[in-house]
């Protein structure tokens, strides 16, 4: 299967980035094909609402960032992984971004299953992610596979690292 995790933490060394990295290593072993995007180091704009896309662009964004590199990817991609700090209650902006610019596609072509990674500093602040992350996949029509959440003392241990291998056996 050909899973693609977009990696939303500027961090590179983080917490995050150690999850959607965890997360790689069990699924290339268990034979999957995987790309990490990290969108945190990409220059990708919002939506602008300017519906170019659904009028002249025949379904292309008239924006040239960026997010040209990711579009192809999303086409093909049969697993989606979303990897995010928590900041403020919900996906980082630097994932935002790129989800709302799917926007002038509709949803990815070929997206079977999804997984989501997140972690914080803090516990319970990760409803509104999750509520994002299943409204998504329910749009998308994908199958939610499940989660693993990080917080602080969490964060880059064992007992992590077999959540995440227990997430990419589900694929």
């Amino acid at each position: 299967m050909k899973v693609l995790i977009l990696q939303a933490s500027p961090r590179t060394n983080g917490s995050t980035a150690w999850m959607a990295e965890e997360y790689k290593k069990a699924a290339e072993a268990a034979g999957h094909e995987v790309t990490v995007y990290n969108v945190a180091h990409k220059k990708i704009a919002g939506c602008m609402a300017c519906e170019y896309c659904h009028n002249k662009g025949n379904g292309a964004c008239i924006q040239k960032d960026d997010m040209q590199e990711l579009y192809p990817l999303m086409a093909e991609v049969e697993a989606l992984v979303l990897a995010a700090p928590i900041y403020y209650f919900t996906l980082s902006a630097q994932l935002q971004a790129p989800i709302q610019r799917m926007y002038c596609v509709s949803k990815p072509a070929k997206v079977q299953k999804m997984s989501l990674l997140i972690s914080s500093q803090s516990p319970n602040v990760y409803d509104g992610a999750m509520a994002q992350f299943r409204d998504l996949c329910n749009y998308w029509g994908a199958f939610n596979l499940g989660l693993v959440t990080a917080k602080a003392d969490e964060q880059k241990t064992e007992e992590t690292q077999k959540k995440i291998v227990a997430l990419v056996a589900r694929l």
